[in-house]
């Protein structure tokens, strides 16, 4: 992939590659009271042909389900909002995850994140990418209602009451980054993004990815990583619905992956035979190829 991948946002309930997570348990701890969870958002990169892609971001909201319609504002729980404009650099983070902000929110089901940016100024830009090609030219990113409601990354997540959650938004300029066809414009679109559920940010981590197939079953496609030895997921998501493809960041180690979609067979790894596993070392990807449930 010529560009790099991933923003990760992390509200401790934290949001890579990127799994939009649903169902994961919350992380021990850090929370008070019985209706509400601590979400983190967190941020991360891939190395590619951009020397920098930077995002400046004003404010994180979070979106209940059944509430996709609400206007950005304080109808949505808040996760962070910056006096100061924050700039991330996401070249910057390449197997790291950066927290950015974290806040109690109310128990239950979300489906989005949005983040408001900062609008481009004229002059020099605040949202923008710099090729390694040319290190002097700023590339202005046109961030559709970025400014307004905010870039709506899409994805399914649960906050469970009284524990730290963890999302991170795993950013991939490949699919993020498009040039417009008449007007030659850089865009920057949330179908990049996707979100992850994991069970806590991490200072390193390696990458699992592949893909979900046929098409008919990326809808409603989602993808566990969980350890050799355990029960439960250290991270969960749905697929990319453009393309099934998915990713996830997660410590080094052996792992299984369990795959479903509505009216389909389940795939599980530690299932076959003989039971395939899929290693992960920090720093480095591991490409778990095509998942066929058909």
């Amino acid at each position: 992939m010529s560009l790099p991948r991933a923003l990760i946002l992390s509200v401790s309930l934290m949001v890579a590659g990127a799994l939009v997570l649903s169902g994961l348990p919350g992380c021990g701890g850090g929370s008070s009271g019985g209706t509400t969870g601590l979400l983190q958002v967190g941020v991360t990169d891939l190395s590619g042909n951009v020397s920098s892609l930077v995002v400046t971001i004003r404010e994180i909201r979070v979106v209940p389900a059944g509430q996709e319609e609400e206007a950005t504002g304080v109808g949505l729980p808040l996760i962070a909002t910056f006096v100061a404009p924050q700039p991330i650099d996401i070249m910057q983070l390449q197997y790291q995850q950066q927290l950015l902000g974290e806040n109690q929110v109310p128990a239950g089901a979300y489906s989005q994140v949005r983040l408001v940016l900062e609008p481009n100024p004229p002059g020099a830009p605040v949202n923008y990418l710099i090729y390694a090609s040319d290190l002097n030219t700023m590339v202005p990113l046109k961030t559709p209602s970025g400014q307004q409601s905010g870039l709506k990354i899409l994805g399914q997540f649960e906050v469970a009451a009284g524990v730290i959650n963890a999302i991170v938004l795993d950013f991939d300029p490949a699919k993020a980054v498009v040039t417009a066809g008449k007007s030659g414009q850089t865009l920057l679109k949330p179908t990049g993004i996707r979100i992850t559920k994991v069970a806590e940010i991490l200072a390193s981590y390696g990458g699992i990815g592949g893909a979900v197939l046929p098409e008919d079953a990326q809808a409603t496609a989602m993808v566990s990583v969980i350890p050799v030895g355990e029960s439960a997921a250290i991270a969960q998501g749905s697929v990319n619905p453009d393309d099934g493809s998915f990713r996830a960041g997660v410590p080094s180690g052996e792992y299984y992956l369990v795959v479903t979609a509505d009216g389909y067979p389940t795939f599980d790894s530690s299932l076959l035979s003989p039971a395939k596993t899929y290693q992960v070392v920090a720093g480095e990807d591991t490409d778990a190829g095509v998942i066929d449930l058909t």
